[in-house]
């Protein structure tokens, strides 16, 4: 989001990380410690700093609310959508052989940052989040 409050395309950042190889989770315990039975499934302590840090530099929080970040996400999950629009089931398979690809991963790559930060903003644990649908889903759907 910009200072206008357009959608950015902007919103990750290249600054230097400021605790590298910093562990969250085992630094706020609030955040919960991972174990084999409570395992990290997805890994976004870093990404989430540098997002953090990206809009405080640029004075966007003010622009991060739920609404507009959940907005955005949905934006950019439809350009990605566009890319695949018309496309056959065969042409959707191969999109990673054609011109498209540095495209899907960039779209990819604005839906990730959206995700993250909209869950930072809100203070959902996505490992949490994450490991609990998936038990539901296996409930929901267990396998044959």
């Amino acid at each position: 989001m910009n200072r206008d409050g357009n959608q950015s395309k902007a919103v990750a950042t290249g600054a230097s990380p400021d605790r590298v190889g910093h562990d969250s989770a085992a630094a706020d315990p609030a955040r919960g410690a991972h174990s084999a039975s409570n395992p990290r499934l997805l890994d976004a302590d870093e990404l989430e700093r540098r997002l953090a840090a990206f809009a405080a530099a640029r004075d966007w929080e003010r622009f991060h609310s739920p609404k507009n970040l959940a907005m955005a996400l949905s934006v950019e999950a439809a350009e990605l959508v566009e890319i695949f629009q018309w496309s056959t089931e065969a042409e959707s398979r191969a999109i990673m052989q054609t011109g498209h690809a540095e495209h899907v991963g960039q779209e990819l790559a604005d839906i990730a940052m959206y995700l993250v930060r909209i869950a930072s903003v809100l203070g959902v644990d996505l490992n949490e989040a994450i490991a609990k649908k998936l038990a539901l889903n296996a409930q929901k759907y267990p396998a044959p």
